[in-house]
């Protein structure tokens, strides 16, 4: 949960900065991520093994996802208004739940799909209001609708980002996993230069600045997350994004929050807190079958 809260302030400060070279933007999230990842490995004496692996080829892989992933979603994040971007973002949870079950195997209960599809339905209660694109007045598009499918794709390929992460923290450790993605993200940004980058103002390049240590941040927290528990358990809590969302908007922005706002994120705390007690309570019968079967 605190990584969400840390991508919701990287995500405000890449919205704030304006529209920007999608390459450029990424390079930006990637390489300047390595700073708190450097002074991670610092606190920790660990910067002379960070870069150790055995697994190099599943480390670039996991990059080249993960850049899919941002270009698309800065792409539609800049065709598309806000609420939109965020709510086809929201696909993301679910797509890490199915891909948790079908490429790695996990055993996925009724009790735990039915509280991500609940979580979803709060996401769009409190989006509806503003989705304006399924709204009678409002025609789709072209960018727009390159837009929502960019987005959507930059999900999908999020989703699959996690569990390329949830793979590797079995053998590798996060700060070798974060600082690999970070170095092998900026290398491809670097790519999109003769697309055109342009020139930054100091308020541009101080909220990019920022932005990339949020997302080193950030990313230093998801793959701990994933370390100790299942993917499908972790991507629920995709959605309290939504929450700080609204937070935000009140104290910075006073967007006074509507009954759609509240009555959706009731239901979005309501779908994470079921998890955390389910997957407690299962815990628990686990724990007690251990303790009752006799040694052998």
């Amino acid at each position: 949960m605190v990584s969400v809260a840390v991508f919701v302030a990287m995500a405000s400060m890449i919205k704030a900065a304006g529209p920007l070279p999608t390459g450029q933007v990424v390079f930006f999230r990637s390489f300047f991520a390595i700073l708190p990842i450097i002074l991670f490995l610092v606190w920790h004496h660990d910067l002379r093994r960070a870069l150790h692996t055995k697994r190099p080829v599943s480390h670039f892989l996991r990059g080249l996802v993960g850049v899919t992933s941002m270009a698309l979603g800065f792409f539609g994040l800049a065709r598309l208004p806000l609420p939109e971007s965020v709510t086809i973002n929201y696909a993301q949870p679910l797509l890490v739940v199915v891909f948790s079950a079908l490429i790695l195997g996990e055993t996925i209960r009724f009790y735990r799909w039915s509280a991500v599809v609940v979580g979803l339905v709060g996401v769009f209660i409190v989006s509806w209001p503003k989705l304006t694109l399924f709204s009678e007045s409002a025609a789709l598009g072209g960018d727009e609708a390159l837009g929502a499918l960019a987005t959507l794709g930059g999900a999908t390929a999020s989703a699959m980002a996690m569990i390329l992460v949830r793979s590797l923290v079995h053998t590798e450790k996060t700060s070798t996993i974060v600082i690999w993605f970070s170095l092998s993200a900026s290398l491809l940004a670097l790519l999109s230069v003769p697309f055109g980058w342009q020139a930054l103002t100091m308020e541009q390049a101080a909220l990019l600045v920022g932005a990339g240590i949020c997302g080193g941040i950030a990313q230093l927290l998801m793959t701990e997350a994933y370390r100790y528990a299942e993917a499908s358990v972790v991507a629920p809590f995709e959605y309290t994004s939504m929450l700080l969302a609204i937070a935000v908007g009140y104290v910075v922005f006073g967007d006074v929050p509507t009954l759609h706002m509240l009555a959706g994120g009731l239901i979005v705390v309501g779908a994470g807190i079921f998890i955390i007690l389910r997957e407690r309570r299962l815990g628990i019968e686990r724990a007690a079958a251990k303790e009752a079967t006799p040694p052998q």
